[in-house]
């Protein structure tokens, strides 16, 4: 339990794809989505606000952490296959994944465009 009523972080990379590093500290709780809208990531649109229901929160996870991520579930699978830029096999929603301490030092790269 933290102390002080301090909230457990762990750190978020996110990459643009113009190459731009951005390590976050995110709340663990919070998707990755909330950790990028909090913190400036204007890369993640995040037009439905984490529903899973947009697709502009898409991200390209460093294959490494795939495994450490929660299944797919169907309708995340279903709008990845809407998205603006291509879907990768490590393609993701930020919303949809929950930040766990598990993922500390997580990367996750954003496409060129999500709208």
């Amino acid at each position: 339990m933290p102390l002080f009523g301090k909230k457990e972080t762990v750190t978020i990379n996110y990459i643009s794809h113009a190459g731009v590093k951005k390590p976050i500290a995110v709340t663990v709780g919070n998707s990755v989505m909330e950790g990028a809208i909090r913190n400036g990531i204007d890369e993640i649109v995040a037009e439905c606000g984490g529903a899973a229901q947009c697709g502009t929160c898409h991200v390209y996870v460093e294959e490494q952490w795939l495994p450490k991520l929660p299944p797919m579930q169907d309708d995340e699978n279903a709008m990845l296959d809407t998205t603006l830029c291509p879907r990768r096999p490590n393609s993701r929603l930020s919303c949809q994944i929950p930040v766990t301490k598990e993922l500390d030092g997580l990367t996750v790269h954003t496409p060129e465009a999500q709208v």
